[in-house]
């Protein structure tokens, strides 16, 4: 399989794919990380493992799908076959959404259904389940439609919420599920185990991994 990393932070997520790439726990490849923005960490992740970069920010295009087209031209010339959004702070085109219909995942830091949704990401996330006294949180991997966290969920791991926690001790505990939760889906999907039926994902011979939180 051969992966695009959607990136605009630091690039955890990127880093913990390219690991499971590395050990043979994904049998894929990251053959191009892309970015909005020149200040990402994750670029610097991907020149160290000489992995090709590109930055497209939205403005230096004149239409929302000149932008859409440059993805997927550049997409097309590394002949990516599967996209992993991986903290990338925009919305995709839809263009490019159609282009890669169940071939593009997304990782967030909720167990959705439950807080998601525009302006939901990061710290702005874990701040809402606090306020609302949740007693659970996680991570989600899903689908990329065209409306924000609405996908198809492909897997989720709950994470316990305590009394005393704040937003920073609460995304430090979610952190590391998402960088098991994330290489193990696409893991999945390169080895064509993923049936979409509606709005059901069914994963062929799989015994969702139970964490012992």
């Amino acid at each position: 399989m051969r992966l695009a990393v959607f990136a605009s932070g630091g690039g955890t997520n990127l880093q913990a794919i390219l690991d499971a790439c590395r050990t043979g726990d994904l049998p894929a490849d990251v053959v191009a990380c892309i970015s909005n923005t020149s200040a990402a960490g994750a670029l610097d992740r991907a020149q160290a493992h000489g992995v090709p970069s590109a930055v497209l920010p939205p403005a230096d295009f004149d239409t929302p799908s000149a932008f859409g087209d440059a993805l997927l031209d550049t997409l097309d010339q590394h002949r990516v076959d599967f996209v992993a959004l991986a903290g990338y702070m925009l919305k995709v085109p839809k263009s490019v959404v159609a282009a890669y219909r169940h071939r593009m995942l997304n990782i967030h830091p909720s167990l959705l259904p439950a807080f998601g949704g525009k302006g939901m990401y990061g710290r702005h996330v874990h701040e809402a389940v606090l306020a609302h006294g949740a007693h659970w949180s996680g991570a989600t991997v899903h689908l990329v439609t065209d409306e924000y966290d609405q996908g198809p969920i492909v897997l989720q791991e709950p994470v316990p919420v305590y009394a005393d926690d704040t937003p920073s001790s609460l995304a430090e505990r979610i952190q590391p599920v998402e960088h098991t939760l994330y290489p193990e889906a696409l893991r999945l999907f390169a080895e064509d185990r993923v049936r979409i039926d509606g709005r059901t994902v069914r994963i062929d011979d799989y015994a969702p991994h139970r964490s012992s939180h």
